[in-house]
């Protein structure tokens, strides 16, 4: 299947004017939803004015929080059962509710498992619908309650992290759901990036879904409608000889008791600069892996900038060093094992120089069971 973008419009707080939707920028499908209300209809109408002078058509789905959110106007409608949650207000007394309207409009439906999963806050859904998100980190029940969704006749699972959630459905976990399961799979919540986006596409989603990021950032819809019809910035041949030498830094780390990250900056295939954490060592808190490799290629070079150079380092970046990266005008970012709790990605997702590209996950295994052998020392 190929990977698709939508964008999720509440029409309580979605302002048309800001949303720079062209020819050339535009989701493959509009969900229209929220989990208090608004007039849904009278929104579609205008959603649908705002786009008319296209050629072509973007679908508008339904993604209803409960029976009145029901509009005729709609192309089509995911018809949501909350399976996360145990309310049987959410599991099917709504959907009787709606059921009888939906099949005489002869609008197109969607039977969709809609589950949702904790995100580091607390949304709208889990006050309105008084249910609580399931545990990312528990991936077997969570891939139980999708398998039982496909056998009670479900078409799409939709994992969804929730409104404003710090941390995306983990790519893990994703790529679980992928395997156990034949449904469309559709995954939103969190995801703030065209890198957040691509991870997800790249564990099996097949439709991502952003609402809340687009509210804010509004001019950002072309980053995201161009990389799904791009392929993700491929591994070069040298991306796994050089982030070995990274992880030489992070071993470095770890036998002097700090936590094991570790970069290399690089420039014409040669390492120019190389750094492993330091904070405890130097007391210092700036002192991560980054800021001591960018640090000593800044010395080598001779000057501040280092915009033909390529950066490998063990962990996602924090937003301090993403910020540092950026203003020294590194071109290329690689990096093994994803940070979603403190990562540029949720606090940071702009720090990169503009033109920056990114490449995630190589050796991440190796990256990441590092740092799972660090803490474990220290529980």
């Amino acid at each position: 299947m190929e990977k698709k973008l939508a964008i999720l419009l509440d029409p309580e707080k979605a302002d048309l004017s800001r949303l720079p939707i062209t020819a050339d920028c535009h989701p493959d499908y509009i969900f229209v939803g929220g989990s208090t209300g608004g007039d849904t209809t009278e929104f579609i109408d205008d959603l649908r004015f705002h786009i008319s002078h296209f050629k072509f058509q973007i679908p508008i789905i339904l993604f209803p929080g409960n029976a009145s959110q029901f509009s005729p106007k709609a192309d089509g409608i995911l018809f949501l059962s909350l399976l996360s949650g145990r309310n049987p207000e959410y599991l099917v007394d709504q959907q009787i509710k709606s059921a009888r309207t939906i099949r005489e409009s002869g609008m197109d439906f969607v039977p969709t498992a809609y589950i949702l999963i904790d995100g580091g806050v607390e949304t709208s859904t889990m006050r309105v619908t008084d249910t609580k998100p399931l545990d990312p980190s528990d991936v077997p029940t969570i891939v139980d309650t999708c398998i039982a969704a496909e056998l009670m006749g479900k078409k799409a699972i939709y994992l969804e992290a929730g409104s404003g959630a710090k941390n995306p459905v983990p790519a893990d976990l994703i790529a679980a759901v992928r395997k156990a399961t034949t449904c469309t799979l559709i995954v939103g919540g969190g995801i703030r990036t065209p890198e957040a986006m691509r991870a997800a596409y790249d564990a099996g989603a097949d439709i991502v879904v952003i609402g809340n990021h687009f509210e804010s950032h509004p001019e950002d819809l072309a980053l995201f409608t161009r990389p799904p019809r791009e392929p993700r910035p491929s591994s070069q041949p040298s991306d796994e000889k050089f982030m070995r030498l990274a992880l030489v830094e992070a071993h470095k780390a770890l036998e002097a008791d700090e936590i094991p990250i570790g970069c290399v900056v690089v420039s014409n295939n040669q390492i120019i600069g190389r750094g492993h954490n330091l904070t405890e060592t130097l007391a210092d808190v700036t002192a991560h892996a980054e800021i001591q490799a960018i640090t000593a290629a800044a010395q080598t070079l001779g000057g501040k900038y280092l915009p033909d150079a390529t950066l490998y380092v063990t962990v996602e970046p924090c937003p301090m060093c993403a910020g540092a990266i950026g203003w020294a005008q590194i071109s290329r970012i690689v990096y093994g094992a994803p940070d979603p709790k403190r990562g540029y990605q949720t606090y940071a997702p702009r720090a990169f120089h503009p033109k920056a590209t990114v490449t995630a996950g190589v050796l991440e295994d190796e990256c990441r069971q590092l740092m799972q052998t660090f803490f474990k020392t220290k529980r």
